[in-house]
């Protein structure tokens, strides 16, 4: 079994960086004391621009946390099986999750706090109302562009599609739904 010295994993740290110039020179800069701490900040600004990033990406907007949820209302709500939820299972199962109840139960706030945990945990997610996606969808006007479009939302592993039936739609809209 291989070891890896710290010189080898700090060559590693700099390489998956991408920072060339130090690689370069990697002679000159490989015994410096500051090159943990320059990779570790690196590092840790890159993590938080990207999820910072992946946040406005999905479109998740602003939402009220999970941990100020009311479970006394509606008093239907099993708290169980929504904790449940937030262990993201059912991505390994690749299972649909379908929150159902009557306007201003928390449907959308629970919807919104899954994309949020999913961003935070590394796994894509995306944030839609079913008309914005729907319109968006019947507005391409050639198979190849409504292609891409559809790729484009089945991209993310974790897509929540809001207010799903709260519209009528066209045929057009329910074909390209199922």
């Amino acid at each position: 079994m291989k070891t890896t010295s710290s010189e080898e994993v700090l060559h590693q740290r700099v390489r998956d960086l991408g920072l060339y110039g130090v690689l370069e020179h990697w002679q000159h800069f490989r015994d410096e004391p500051w090159l943990e701490d320059l990779l570790a900040r690196e590092e840790t600004e890159r993590k938080r621009r990207s999820l910072e990033r992946r946040i406005r990406a999905s479109k998740v907007g602003g939402f009220k946390d999970i941990a100020d949820f009311d479970y006394d209302w509606p008093s239907e709500i099993d708290r169980e099986q929504i904790t449940d939820l937030f262990t993201f299972d059912f991505l390994n199962d690749l299972s649909n999750i379908v929150l159902i109840g009557p306007n201003g139960v928390g449907k959308t706030m629970i919807a919104k706090n899954l994309v949020y945990q999913a961003l935070h945990r590394g796994v894509t997610a995306r944030f839609v109302t079913a008309s914005e996606m729907l319109n968006d969808l019947a507005a391409q006007e050639t198979a190849s562009t409504l292609q891409r479009r559809i790729a484009h939302y089945c991209r993310p592993v974790l897509l929540a599609i809001d207010e799903l039936g709260y519209l009528s739609y066209d045929l057009r809209h329910a074909d390209l739904l199922f």
